[in-house]
């Protein structure tokens, strides 16, 4: 079956038993049983995947979890708060004194803050690594856990998945992935060996802005640790969400469509523009990462990095500031475009040199691309304009 029918068509059985054509939403604290004997195996069972207590989850939950675990080929999933709720989750599990784990470079900011604050404190070896590394050769008998995101979060290097996952198997290591830039549908993480996969549902698979999730897939086996963190920790995703994430899903794939096809519109047209010295994006041939991108991914998301001409922070303020339809914000995947200055999210409380480049991340969303590029390219005539010709025109936002 295809993808895209798969997402129309899978999770349907509470809605036909409904006789809906939409999933119905079931919220509750208290999961009640028939008999004695139906209470003691929803104890015995597997938390997270069917009825126990409102905390492990509703229909709703259920029916989710199982869509997305055929979405992504897999056996099963497990839905968290948010997407960096699943993130942690799968390190803590992972993580321990005397543990090593091996972290991909490029991550999501708050995932190296967690490591940083959290992990290494508590006595884990966190260590970082290139997209260029031989992982093979950092991988120690105290490995635990190999975790990567790509392409990386602002600089948009791509990782060798499949090398990475040949090194850390050939020792037993089980690999994570942060897999939400390309969803499912443009990068089938297990198909290329990766273990446990992670998404942040908030972005591309609801679209809609308006939630936040965290979706964990994989076999039952690499999820086994992780689902025991999760229930000795209270993790719980609230049927509302994903009751809304379901309906995202089901038009996942015409989305990420129109995604590519604008962000590349505007990521090809920004490369020859003033003030704009490079757009870092792996689906332009131009990239570095373009055959490993070519390679792992069938397609290509919204979001990518552009590195604009050194400047003062006065100039920098008002090509953010001229922009009108770019909101600006901490997200991307839904059907709005943003722009958010891309600096590492342990720089940020930092003062940017005038003669730094400025590196500023755009999610192209479902707008006109040619109404993106004429508001892209007011802004970057601001940019170089004089501070002087452009007093009371900055950001109007529409409403």
């Amino acid at each position: 079956m295809d993808r895209e029918t798969l997402l129309v068509h899978a999770a349907r059985q509470a809605a036909t038993a409904a006789h809906s054509v939409s999933l119905p939403l079931v919220r509750t604290s208290t999961t009640v049983f028939d008999s004695f004997d139906a209470y003691k195996k929803s104890q015995n069972g597997l938390v997270f995947d069917g009825p126990r207590y409102g905390r492990s989850g509703t229909s709703t939950t259920f029916e989710l979890q199982r869509a997305m675990a055929r979405f992504a080929n897999t056996e099963t999933c497990i839905a968290t708060s948010s997407g960096l709720a699943g993130i942690t989750a799968v390190l803590a599990a992972h993580a321990g004194p005397g543990r090593h784990i091996l972290v991909s470079a490029g991550v999501y900011g708050p995932t190296r803050v967690f490591c940083d604050k959290e992990l290494v404190p508590s006595g884990t070896d966190v260590e970082y690594f290139a997209h260029d590394a031989d992982v093979s050769s950092l991988l120690r008998d105290t490995t635990s856990l190999v975790f990567v995101e790509t392409p990386a979060s602002l600089t948009m290097e791509m990782w060798d998945v499949p090398a990475v996952c040949a090194a850390a198997h050939d020792r037993g290591v089980p690999v994570a992935c942060d897999s939400t830039w390309g969803t499912p549908i443009f990068f089938d993480a297990h198909a290329l060996g990766i273990d446990i996969s992670v998404h942040a549902a908030t972005k591309f698979i609801n679209g809609h802005s308006d939630l936040l999730l965290g979706l964990i897939t994989g076999t039952l086996d690499a999820l086994a640790c992780v689902r025991a963190h999760c229930d000795r920790n209270g993790t719980h995703a609230a049927p509302d969400t994903c009751w809304l994430t379901l309906r995202g899903l089901r038009t996942l794939a015409v989305r990420m469509e129109r995604h590519q096809r604008s962000a590349l519109t505007v990521a090809q047209w920004l490369r020859s523009q003033p003030g704009v010295q490079r757009v870092l994006f792996p689906a332009l041939d131009a990239d570095p990462g373009y055959e490993l991108w070519r390679s792992q991914f069938s397609g290509a998301a919204g979001p990518f990095t552009i590195e604009l001409a050194p400047c003062g922070e006065d100039a920098f303020t008002r090509f953010i500031d001229h922009l009108s339809l770019f909101s600006l914000g901490t997200s991307w995947g839904g059907f709005e475009s943003l722009v958010m200055p891309a600096v590492p999210h342990h720089l940020r409380a930092l003062a940017a040199p005038a003669d730094a480049p400025r590196l500023v991340r755009l999610h192209i969303g479902l707008e006109s691309p040619q109404d993106l590029c004429d508001d892209l390219a007011a802004a970057l005539a601001a940019l170089r304009r004089d501070p002087d010709t452009t007093a009371g025109t900055l950001r109007q936002k529409s409403t």
